[in-house]
């Protein structure tokens, strides 16, 4: 299973964890809830709470998606499994996905924000988000922003649907949040890795929301994840933030003195330029990079770049802002941001070497039922049956998921 994992050796985890593992870092994870049972997860995952039902303390996950991001960021380094990026970071689960794996009011989250803030998260994860923006949500992003922590979301999937809205999600568009968007897996497509790709080559995976408000790139498709009770192949920007996450984790912890504001800087100043020649509307900064965001000489900076252009590691000269398609006549209902790769049946990852990784079957019927947005459709939908695909969610809201 290690092997299947190709983002660890395209963000060259192993060189990184010679100089940091996450250890003394808690990582928020608003999402579906963290199973704290799974073997890659035993010992990772602190009490949290659930802001959905109250029926656990958030280390209970009925839908699967929060305990793949958690695994994506600190899977234990053992024999076998998910390894994280960040493998002895500690994830403190904040459920704020009901069990269609969305909210139906950003409320929810902007406490869960605070909760996380307040419990000791110096890093948080919102794998989740919607076309509309939020006040609330914006006063809880300046209040974790206020405490030094470093927030990072995805961008979100595409919805072809009548009436799409093609922004990037909110909250990854609120100035200051590091806004994550997804690429595919080379492998896939061509023998050649990134660093040995052809000019003018994409590399975006096809499903990602992209903008002028996208900050760094990360491995999206095609991903090893696990999910109670074992293991599933998922895609989707959802599990591209995560690694962006468990960097922070990492510098965090390589850095302990460091702001959120240099962490951020740090993560910018190092990502691997993709696309357009510095920052731009499609990649952003580029490829995060985990061994060079520990290692690389990055000024310390007092305000978060994002919001300070003086203090841009890089500069901004990218593609100028994007036009996005006509706003939806009905807004769709916000939620979490990826999915298994096959939207209709379970594709096991590969065969576990212990029992108690034993691969089981994939049921989605919760899930591919809802009015979500979900990667996997999109996924599925830009390669191969878009229209007969799609035909089965215009009747219903979206879902960002």
């Amino acid at each position: 299973m290690r092997n299947e994992q190709w983002q660890l050796g395209t963000l060259n985890a192993a060189a990184a964890w010679e100089l940091s593992t996450g250890r003394g870092v808690t990582v928020a994870i608003l999402d579906s809830g963290v199973d704290a049972n799974h073997v890659d997860l035993a010992g990772q995952v602190l009490p949290g709470i659930d802001l959905v039902d109250g029926s656990s303390d958030g280390r209970v996950d009925p839908v699967g998606h929060g305990t793949t991001v958690a695994a994506l960021i600190a899977g234990k380094r053992d024999d076998d499994g998910v390894v994280g990026i960040a493998p002895e970071a500690k994830i403190l689960p904040v459920r704020v996905l009901d069990r269609q794996n969305r909210y139906d009011d950003a409320s929810v989250v902007a406490k869960g924000l605070r909760w996380a803030v307040d419990h000791g998260a110096t890093v948080v994860n919102l794998s989740l988000g919607g076309v509309t923006q939020s006040d609330l949500l914006a006063s809880a992003l300046e209040y974790a922003a206020e405490r030094d922590v470093v927030v990072i979301a995805c961008t979100g999937n595409i919805a072809q649907t009548t009436g799409t809205d093609l922004r990037v999600w909110y909250p990854a568009r609120e100035p200051g949040v590091v806004a994550v968007t997804g690429l595919r897996n080379p492998s896939t497509t061509t023998t050649q890795n990134w660093l040995d790709r052809p000019a003018g080559g994409d590399d975006l995976w096809p499903g990602s929301l992209t903008g002028p408000e996208t900050v760094l790139s990360a491995p999206a498709a095609t991903l090893v994840g696990a999910r109670p009770g074992g293991y599933w192949r998922v895609q989707g920007t959802s599990f591209a933030a995560p690694l962006v996450t468990a960097t922070a984790a990492l510098i965090r912890s390589r850095h302990p003195r460091a702001n959120a504001a240099t962490v951020i800087n740090r993560l910018i100043g190092t990502a691997t330029d993709l696309g357009t020649p510095g920052r731009d509307a499609r990649y952003g900064y580029g490829l995060v990079d985990p061994y060079r965001a520990v290692t690389g000489t990055i000024p310390e900076v007092g305000r978060n770049p994002l919001t300070d252009p003086q203090n841009l590691a890089q500069p901004a000269t990218g593609a100028p802002d994007q036009k996005t398609g006509a706003a939806s006549p009905t807004n769709p209902e916000p939620a979490g941001a990826g999915n298994p790769a096959d939207p209709t049946t379970s594709t096991p990852a590969v065969a576990a070497a212990k029992t108690a990784r034993t691969l089981s079957p994939l049921d989605l019927a919760a899930v591919a039922t809802v009015p979500v947005i979900i990667l996997a459709l999109l996924a599925a939908a830009a390669y191969a049956d878009r229209r007969g695909l799609l035909s089965r969610y215009r009747r219903s809201a979206r879902h960002s998921r």
